[in-house]
């Protein structure tokens, strides 16, 4: 579920940006009485996601406009599904329009090619999660996109779990040594929070695991060495394994089958394909 206090300064800026003074072109062409029916379709099969943003857009333009979604966000549709009716002010409708659309096809998008992640590495134990790499201001709209296609949300921001990465073992942890600074954080971190490290090779690995962090990230490595890494970290008190970096739908399976707790996509969000949406009057008249 979206919190709907978190997303409308979302919609207010994206009106605000699209609008700015007022649509000179709407006043000009359209009568300030003129009432329409419309329709919203997608025009590719998609994981459909923002209908409740779709909905709050018109609303915040003018909350007369009837807004009836005709499908659930997860939904899956066909090319040139309908997914929502409208009707009310023409000028409103037309205000609202492009922002609405833009917020259905980016979230779509993401929910989308999440499910298309989803699928290839089937019902296992195997999660596609999500990184930061997100457009600035949208990640919380992105991160639910994300987990309307199936997948599942890493940390959100700095703030809410500890992630050691390579420009930070640069600067202090390769001197005072990953088993060292693991140690150090561990009794200094907040309670409850997660620890994870990413590390290059199997000795950082070896290192990492010698002291138990939460997770252990093995970034942009080869299949053999994931595999060999996975192979290595057995025992009941074993750190989850993820796997980050290169991932793409055709090797995926592959990167699943070598026995990861998760596998970490930034394309999920940070260059993903909108999904072709449109808005179409289907019937107007003058009031």
């Amino acid at each position: 579920m979206l919190d709907k206090k978190k997303v409308i300064p979302l919609i207010t800026q994206a009106l605000s940006e699209d609008i700015g003074q007022g649509d000179v072109t709407t006043r000009l062409v359209v009568p300030s009485r003129a009432k329409v029916k419309a329709e919203i379709r997608v025009k590719q099969k998609a994981v459909i996601c923002g209908m409740d943003v779709v909905k709050w857009v018109f609303a915040q333009v003018d909350s007369s406009i009837r807004f009836t979604a005709l499908v659930a966000d997860g939904a899956k549709v066909r090319s040139n599904k309908k997914v929502a009716l409208l009707k009310g002010p023409a000028r409103a409708i037309l205000v609202a329009e492009r922002t609405a659309l833009n917020f259905l096809g980016y979230l779509s998008g993401i929910s989308t090619l999440t499910s298309c992640f989803a699928q290839k590495v089937g019902s296992g134990k195997v999660k596609i999660v999500d990184t930061r790499k997100t457009l600035p201001g949208l990640r919380y709209l992105a991160k639910y996109a994300v987990r309307t296609g199936g997948g599942f949300n890493h940390r959100m921001g700095l703030y809410d779990q500890i992630l050691i990465k390579d420009n930070h073992l640069k600067i202090t942890g390769r001197k005072l040594g990953i088993s060292c600074l693991i140690k150090k954080i561990k009794n200094e971190k907040p309670k409850n929070m997660k620890l994870e490290i990413e590390v290059k090779n199997l000795k950082e690995f070896r290192e990492a695991l010698e002291v138990g962090p939460d997770i252990i990230m093995l970034d942009n490595m080869k299949l053999k060495d994931i595999r060999k890494m996975i192979k290595f970290n057995q025992g009941s008190r074993r750190p989850l394994i993820e796997v980050s970096g290169n991932v793409s739908l055709k090797n995926v399976g592959q990167i699943a089958k070598a026995g990861p707790d998760m596998i970490s996509i930034g394309s999920l969000t940070h260059s993903v394909q909108s999904i072709d949406v449109s808005l179409n009057i289907s019937n107007s008249r003058l009031k």
